[in-house]
């Protein structure tokens, strides 16, 4: 669609929105959303998107949502292209540069500042949903916490993240929301940053990430703690009627004594044999073995 015309349909649009034919509107904007290739140079142009927003509240429920959707398209159009533009840009440079030894890796350095989008000079504001990009925008705060990683490419495992999550939950519902949060949750924590580090590193990729649990996400040293607790609480999982015997035939590993109460649980499958859980009526030391 020209220039000319696009500006015919937008007076047309102001006309009909001034005065409240619904049917009229719908013409303009179904003709506006087939026929308008939509590029960023247009757009500034011709303020299209602007006009077509201003509709984004028309009292015709069916108009707003029909606004909506077409400026979600056309701002994906746009930066779908922006990318791609990027891509090729690139790809050109690496075409035309002479061959040259492989370079390290580079580092980034944050001169002292907290590593987020913000300081970085990193845009996460991607798609046309506010609650994506902040969750683009956590995830990227969390992952680049007290990394060198270079910003593009926090950013580019965070949208992965984010992405997969969206697939995952089907859009931006509750359990998106809450999965986004136990994520930003875990990756942020300061003494875990190993997860941070496989993740940023592809170690973990996102979609492993997303089937996660807390407890497989959790540090080494949170997971000694919670494994401790777990055969702390075995020893004291007892039943009612459980009765301890004491025997002279365990010897206490700590101080040498003979004096143990001990009992056994089946702790495993039925077919294996049960655990004895023994404790040295001397010193109080605990020990088990099956």
């Amino acid at each position: 669609m020209e220039v000319s015309e696009i500006k015919t349909h937008m007076a047309s649009l102001e006309k009909a929105g001034t005065g409240g034919d619904a049917a009229q509107i719908h013409e303009i904007l179904d003709a506006l959303a087939e026929r308008v290739k939509p590029t960023e140079k247009l757009l500034r142009e011709t303020k299209l998107g602007i006009a077509v927003n201003k509709l984004r509240s028309h009292q015709d429920k069916e108009v707003s949502d029909k606004v909506k959707k077409i400026i979600k398209t056309w701002k994906d159009s746009v930066s779908a292209q922006k990318e791609k533009n990027k891509a090729a840009k690139t790809a050109s440079s690496s075409k035309s540069a002479s061959p040259t030894p492989a370079a390290p890796a580079q580092k980034f350095t944050s001169h002292g500042k907290e590593r987020n989008a913000k300081n970085d000079g990193v845009r996460t504001n991607i798609y046309g949903d506010k609650v994506r990009n902040s969750c683009v925008d956590l995830c990227y705060t969390a992952l680049a916490l007290g990394s060198d990683v270079p910003p593009g490419d926090i950013l580019a495992v965070a949208k992965a993240v984010e992405q997969t999550v969206y697939d995952g939950e089907k859009g931006t519902t509750p359990g998106y929301r809450t999965k986004m949060r136990s994520l930003y949750s875990n990756l942020k924590d300061s003494k875990n940053p190993q997860l941070r580090q496989r993740v940023v590193g592809g170690e973990i990729s996102p979609e492993r990430l997303y089937k996660m649990s807390p407890q497989e996400m959790a540090s080494e040293e949170l997971k000694k703690e919670m494994k401790k607790l777990e055969e702390e609480n075995l020893f004291k999982a007892r039943g009612a009627t459980e009765q301890r015997a004491i025997t002279d035939r365990f010897t206490c590993g700590k101080c040498k004594q003979k004096k143990v109460s001990y009992y056994q649980m089946q702790t495993r499958s039925a077919d294996e044999p049960l655990t004895t859980f023994c404790t040295c009526e001397n010193c109080g030391n605990r020990w088990k073995f099956s």
